[in-house]
């Protein structure tokens, strides 16, 4: 079946690793060359019980343990992955071995696990190695300054911990329903862009940051954002320049960049921040990270669709339908998102309250340890977990 899929999709390695595993489903070789091809080409899962296979009749293979690690962590089985790799800690090599120990601890959100194989982790001697390993002490750091629970439930806590972002709302929908926190499916308000903001106001206050600009990136969604946060903030709103001090950078969605012919190259430029910058982003796909980690996010959505943009609709008679995109001025829809009702949406009844008090209490235990190195994409969505669309 796999082979055929692959086929079809014009895999050819996965194919033919495929079509041999069937040919000698109990070869090693075959089986191990199979789960390379699954996990090479996204499909991590079915290389799952492939490798487990062959680990079984080949336990000495450190090479399979770390293709069995790479296939978990791909898939979020990151308390697997760590099970794993310690089953293997009196012969494995602490870097990648105990590095990859300790992150898979992180994400499974084990920190007691964490530190105590990361005082064990001695400096690495190759220097690729050593980027790894400063972002691995930023996030052990981030978690000691954390003050809140840092239990499965804590997606503001996690979301700092793992890419120190601070998370400005949760949603109020679905969160004792599997949510916790996160969006599947949103279209979006001004309501909600406006909270967002004032979130990211309270943000700046509290962590006694003092931009003097606003700067607004190239595509149309984060130029109409941008335009309303420099009225909430009181700032000057200019486009985007890389070396910018003491700024705002303000993005819708991330993602959105990619649309654009300068994103790739704007991507590049916000993944190493200037002195005092701070990279807001609205709406970030928690299952589809963006290139760069946001400092500041306003919600976490599966898929979004942004208040202007063309929606989903239920006519009169109750047929469904489209309404089309806002093609207003740019500013216009801005003045709208500024005078939008700020109150929080009530939703469900069931996420816990996320007060102001608490949301600056929080970021000031964490201010310190703040806007610290470089915006490295997320390759997991850590502890927390929430349902999904497939």
């Amino acid at each position: 079946m796999v082979a055929r899929a692959a086929e079809a999709a014009g895999f050819d390695d996965l194919r033919e690793a495929a079509t041999e595993l069937a040919a000698r489903p109990d070869l090693a070789k075959a089986q191990y060359a199979y789960g390379y091809a699954c996990v090479e080409r996204g499909v991590s899962y079915l290389a799952v019980p492939a490798l487990r296979e062959v680990l079984r009749t080949n336990p000495d293979a450190l090479g399979v343990m770390r293709e069995l690690v790479s296939a978990y962590e791909r898939e979020g089985r990151h308390a697997d992955a760590a099970e794993l790799l310690g089953r293997y800690e009196d012969r494995f090599v602490p870097w990648p071995d105990r590095y990859l120990l300790v992150y898979n601890a992180l994400m499974a959100g084990d920190l007691g696990l964490a530190r105590r194989q990361h005082a064990l982790l001695g400096d690495p001697e190759d220097p690729q190695w050593q980027p790894p390993r400063q972002r691995q002490t930023r996030m052990l750091e981030r978690a000691a300054a954390t003050a809140t629970a840092l239990d499965l439930s804590d997606l503001r806590g996690w979301q700092y911990v793992i890419g120190g972002t601070v998370l400005g709302t949760l949603s109020p929908y679905g969160f004792g329903a599997g949510m916790t926190g996160r969006f599947a499916f949103l279209q979006d308000t001004p309501e909600q862009c406006l909270r967002g903001l004032l979130r990211l106001r309270t943000l700046l206050a509290a962590a006694e940051l003092r931009p003097r600009s606003v700067s607004l990136l190239p595509d149309r969604d984060s130029r109409i954002l941008g335009l309303a946060t420099a009225r909430v903030l009181g700032l000057p709103a200019e486009p985007f320049a890389p070396d910018r001090e003491d700024t705002v950078v303000i993005a819708y969605d991330l993602n959105g960049l990619l649309d654009t012919p300068e994103g790739s190259e704007v991507l590049q430029q916000l993944h190493e921040r200037a002195p005092g910058q701070v990279l807001h982003e609205h709406a970030s796909c928690w299952t589809d990270a963006p290139p760069v980690t946001a400092d500041s996010v306003a919600l976490l959505h599966q898929s979004a669709v942004a208040p202007w943009g063309e929606r989903m609709a239920v006519g009169d008679d109750g047929t469904p339908g489209r309404e089309p995109a806002d093609e207003r001025p740019e500013e216009r829809i801005a003045e709208e998102i500024v005078g939008a009702d700020p109150l929080p949406d009530e939703g469900d009844g069931e996420t816990p309250a996320d007060l102001d008090e608490a949301f600056a209490g929080f970021v000031t235990a964490v201010r310190g340890t703040w806007l610290r190195g470089e915006r490295t994409a997320l390759r997991s969505s850590g502890p927390v977990p929430s349902g999904r669309f497939l």
